[in-house]
């Protein structure tokens, strides 16, 4: 199966911005909106220009270790506009599929913090954070920056036991000022390896967290922004939702062009201010200014434009041949391949 590029918007809607097309904007945080404590250039903004537009916004996180609360009043903090009802965490997300798959008043191991075992009460379920006295049977694992060997352990006893294991992650890493930090994923491998299961999993990619966000919102055709592949773009995907993947956060170019079926946006942008750009300029697929050929080992590209221009062009006949080289030719196209910092180009 091939990809298909987005719908085009109508002739005089071409110069409409993206998010007119939409009816809310789901949000993810890290690396889209912010890194740590800092905002990410115009992402002020752009969250006061949506909310002047009158659309629904809802900030979709896959941190299950904060509370709504917590993540509405650390967006305050750091210049945005937020309430703790327009938040959707994978706490929220993981406590509401282990409702689904455990009966009420079950015993639970949260593996988390408070934050991730006061979302578990909340769904009827009893929070033990050992196996003793009393066998639990579900665990739910949420990041923590204070999980250790003890944690891991206990919830290693229980899973090899035979409860039942919801992540509300699978995120490797976690964005911050300092760069890519260890995320709930990466504590999830560690399980994975001693116990030789495998958790479902309550957050991005799964298709419900922003389902759950859309129904908040009382939207029918939300646009999805999101930094990461595997998470956002892999979870629009799965809910059937219009995404924009931003080159903010973890994603690089080369990454794109690689993305499988599952992962692929229907626009890019540099940041999430991109939101306000024409549909027709951020959409995958042929660009003006860009002629992209397919070669047995390598996409032929000429012509003069933006980096970003160059790679929704590039990304239609990567995704359809499966080569993901790139062979600039003429000092526009190496420029921009330069910029985008594509690995192994043949510069010609």
């Amino acid at each position: 199966m091939t990809s298909q590029p987005p719908q085009a918007p109508r002739a005089e809607a071409a110069n409409e911005p993206l998010v007119s097309h939409y009816d809310a904007v789901l949000l993810d945080l890290d690396g889209t909106v912010y890194k740590g404590a800092q905002p990410i250039d115009g992402a002020v903004e752009t969250v006061e220009r949506i909310r002047k537009e009158g659309l629904p916004l809802r900030f979709v996180t896959n941190n299950a270790s904060k509370a709504p609360e917590t993540v509405a009043e650390h967006l305050r903090d750091i210049g945005f506009a937020a309430e703790p009802d327009e938040v959707e965490t994978s706490a929220q997300s993981g406590a509401a599929l282990l409702a689904e798959l455990v009966p009420a008043d079950s015993v639970v191991l949260v593996l988390g913090t408070d934050a991730l075992a006061d979302e578990v009460r909340g769904v009827g379920m009893r929070v033990v954070r050992t196996v003793d006295p009393e066998p639990p049977v579900a665990v739910i694992q949420g990041h923590s920056p204070t999980t250790a060997w003890g944690d891991l352990a206990e919830a290693c006893l229980a899973i090899r036991a035979g409860a039942t294991w919801v992540s509300c992650n699978l995120d490797p890493t976690l964005p911050t000022e300092r760069g890519e930090l260890p995320g709930n994923g990466s504590m999830v491998a560690a399980l994975r390896s001693a116990t030789s299961r495998q958790p479902q999993v309550a957050g991005k990619p799964a298709p419900d967290q922003f389902r759950r966000a859309a129904a908040a919102a009382q939207a029918t055709r939300p646009l999805v922004i999101g930094d990461r592949l595997d998470t956002d773009i892999a979870g629009a995907c799965a809910a059937e939702y219009d995404s924009l993947l931003v080159l903010s956060g973890v994603t690089a170019p080369h990454e794109v062009l690689a993305a499988p079926e599952d992962q692929r946006p229907q626009y890019l942008g540099a940041t999430m201010a991109a939101a306000f750009e024409p549909a027709a300029t951020l959409a995958v697929g042929p660009q003006e200014g860009w002629q992209v050929e397919v070669s047995d080992d390598a996409l032929a590209v000429e012509g003069d434009g933006t980096p970003l221009s160059l790679l929704r062009a590039l990304c239609l006949p990567a995704w359809e041949s499966g080569i993901t080289d790139v062979r600039p030719r003429g000092e526009g196209a190496n420029r921009a391949a330069r910029s985008l910092q594509l690995p192994d180009i043949d510069y010609r």
